[in-house]
């Protein structure tokens, strides 16, 4: 599924969507989750709906042991050789404007 033309809200209701999906997949409630998680059953179904904070996305990925998708979802960001020639070693802190 493409992300590109799609609107955040519309990528993060797919990707709540993929969460539900997984859980499911796993055969565990939203509440066994949210036990897990330490949240409230409610905050599940919001993450499922797209709408949860990152730390909480997190989260039910480590309670549904995915957590190791995240290096698909976003993998570590190398500094480019011109910016290391740049920065003469030091590691960037902003970007420029």
């Amino acid at each position: 599924m493409g992300f590109e033309a799609k609107s955040a809200a519309a990528v993060a209701e797919a990707l709540g969507e993929r969460l539900k999906q997984a859980r499911l997949n796993q055969n565990r409630t939203q509440a066994e989750v949210a036990m897990f998680v330490g949240v409230s059953k409610k905050t599940i179904l919001n993450a499922e709906k797209g709408k949860a904070q990152l730390d909480v996305f997190v989260a039910i990925l480590q309670a549904l042991d995915l957590v190791e998708q995240l290096d698909r979802f976003l993998p570590p960001q190398l500094i480019s050789p011109i910016q290391l020639a740049k920065l003469q070693g030091q590691q960037r802190q902003r970007a420029s404007g």
